[in-house]
């Protein structure tokens, strides 16, 4: 599998639909094999993030890291930063858009997850939640709920930020994903 040379970082600034993400050979999209791990930096938490990029790297992964920040550039070739505009859900849309069948996307935005689990990537949350198919659905509506007691006055805050336990689930549930989606691009698996 051919590697890139150095990191990349997109700035788009405003421009969100010019942006072209270089696939590693046009003979891993030929073929189907390409895999990329889409991160919603925007709001994964730190530890998360780091896993993620270790991962990628000692599994010869690339990453896409999505963003309305400035994001630090990565030792690694494997490792690409976007930047898009700072709309409300520029970065969610920007992977939404991209994203492709076998690709993992980590997010803890769950509409954003309803939409790559519909076009057959699979999500996974920063508290090792996977989004399926068959749970999806519920995880949305679940999420609705909640927003329209938090906006009616009913409930108020959110979740906890995640906990040690979170985080453990997080890299097994990841260590699980990546084995299974690696297994299906590579030929006689």
């Amino acid at each position: 599998m051919q590697r890139l040379r150095r990191s990349r970082i997109l700035d788009l600034g405003r421009c969100t639909s010019r942006v072209i993400v270089l696939p590693l050979s046009l003979s891993d999209i030929a073929i189907g094999t390409a895999m990329r791990i889409w991160l919603d930096a925007d709001g994964c938490p730190r530890g998360v993030t780091e896993h993620v990029l270790r991962s990628a790297v000692r599994r010869n992964i690339p990453v896409v890291q999505i963003a309305n920040r400035s994001i630090p550039p990565h030792a690694s070739a494997l490792i690409t930063a976007v930047r898009v505009a700072a709309g409300f859900d520029a970065a969610d849309a920007h992977i939404a858009e991209r994203v492709e069948a076998g690709d993992l996307v980590v997010t803890g935005d769950v509409p954003l997850a309803a939409r790559v689990v519909a076009k057959g990537a699979v999500g996974l949350s920063p508290r090792g939640d996977v989004f399926t198919e068959e749970n999806v659905g519920a995880k949305l509506a679940m999420r609705n709920l909640f927003q329209d007691l938090r906006a009616a006055g009913a409930v108020q805050g959110g979740p906890p930020s995640p906990g040690r336990a979170d985080r453990q689930r997080f890299a097994d549930a990841l260590d699980r994903i990546l084995t299974r989606l690696e297994q299906r691009r590579t030929p006689g698996a």
